[in-house]
């Protein structure tokens, strides 16, 4: 199998970034700490050539422009992974200014459940992020398909999941705006959709940790998620219908 076709891609986001911000940094070290022997200390040329960075810290610093931080990545063909922060000049919800969005991938092959759980709760906490996910790849097209509009993207989701809004029908930041896989909640964005209930929340408190800043590691299902798996399928209709605040669809 094509390496890049066993991939869960992550993605957190965070309150943009100001001046002398050091979450970009905190971020990478974050994973490394989180996949030990991981060194995220290559970059791609403009020709696509893999360069390697002997003073990664300090060329990210002087590296960073338009409100993210450039690509890095291992030195590995078989067993890819890959970082790098962006500015989306879109909010997050109505009447939001841009955000911060970190961007990665994992091979799926090479990285246990609990070590993907701890690679997302360390760039989620490093990002002081709202929300977000890692998700396969083939789950998370068939999930970025489910945010329709009458207007703008009409139609229906797939596989009979609920259609979400578009961020700018989305009441507050915390909101997410869709589930994964392995879902990253702050303590806002739990606070915001309502978890944990304990009695309604058995279920996924029993896949759940808690983090150091009272945010929320949650995993749906005990296998990456493959929506070609009933159980899977359902386990994803379950969740949404337990959160309706989750891509806005509590809003009038």
């Amino acid at each position: 199998m094509n390496a890049h076709s066993n991939k869960l891609s992550i993605i957190i986001n965070a309150p943009a970034l100001v001046s002398g911000d050091e979450r970009p940094l905190a971020i990478i070290h974050g994973m490394e700490r989180a996949l030990p022997g991981l060194r995220l200390e290559w970059t791609l040329s403009e020709k696509g050539d893999i360069v390697a960075l002997p003073d990664r810290d300090e060329w990210l610093a002087a590296s960073r422009t338009d409100g993210g931080f450039p690509f890095v990545c291992n030195d590995d063909d078989d067993c890819p992974m890959t970082l790098f922060g962006l500015e989306n000049p879109n909010g997050l919800y109505t009447g939001g200014g841009p955000h911060f969005e970190v961007h990665g991938s994992l091979y799926q092959e090479a990285v246990g459940i609990t070590q993907a759980e701890d690679v997302l709760e360390a760039i989620g906490e490093a990002s002081r992020g709202f929300w977000g996910d890692v998700t396969p790849l083939s789950a998370g097209a068939e999930i970025s398909r489910q945010t329709r509009d009458p207007l703008r993207k009409p139609g229906l989701p797939p596989r009979g999941l609920p259609a979400l809004r578009f961020p700018d029908s989305i009441r507050a930041p915390e909101i997410p705006h869709r589930l994964g896989w392995l879902n990253y909640w702050s303590a806002a964005a739990a606070r915001a959709i309502g978890f944990p209930d304990p009695a309604r929340d058995t279920e996924l408190l029993s896949r759940s940790r808690q983090t150091v800043t009272g945010g929320w590691v949650v995993r749906l299902t005990d296998a990456p998620l493959d929506l070609d798996n009933p159980a899977h399928l359902d386990a994803l209709k379950r969740a949404y219908a337990r959160f309706p605040e989750i891509g806005g669809r509590s809003t009038p």
